[in-house]
């Protein structure tokens, strides 16, 4: 298995996110103002983005390219990002990916923040997707992974 580098992406390589995601055909994209995680090696075999919200994070985009998959690459860039944040952390997935995020710490929230809430109820229009939280009272981490 390749080592790869988990890092947060700054300002000026931001755009190479987007890249990563137009090269999967993903309709991913990196939001305004988000904060973009990246798992590199030579070039980017992963992204994520964590969007600040009222009441913490959300968690979007998170993208392993298919021959990276099934090595614990979307695990360790989540833990990550998580690690370096703090606040709770919202995300939306496909119900098959719900155990996945349950392995993660994530689970099922009483209520949502109004934007999610109002915007879950939008993307449920034409998908099923399910809202996950994770508690993340940790500190930031200060440690490089």
């Amino acid at each position: 298995m390749s080592e790869f580098h988990l890092r947060q992406l700054p300002t000026e390589c931001r755009p190479l996110l987007n890249k990563f995601y137009r090269a999967h055909r993903s309709h991913m994209r990196m939001p305004a103002g988000a904060c973009c995680w990246v798992a590199e090696n030579t070039d980017i075999a992963a992204g994520l983005c964590m969007t600040r919200i009222a009441d913490g994070r959300w968690l979007t985009g998170l993208l392993v390219a298919p021959n990276q998959r099934n090595q614990g690459l979307a695990k360790r860039l989540v833990a990550r990002a998580l690690a370096a944040s703090e606040g709770a952390v919202w995300l939306f997935c496909e119900p098959k990916l719900i155990r996945f995020y349950q392995q993660q710490g994530f689970s099922e929230p009483s209520t949502l923040p109004e934007s999610l809430a109002s915007r879950l109820q939008r993307y449920n229009r034409n998908n099923t997707l399910v809202a996950l939280w994770h508690e993340n009272e940790r500190a930031v981490c200060p440690l490089p992974f």
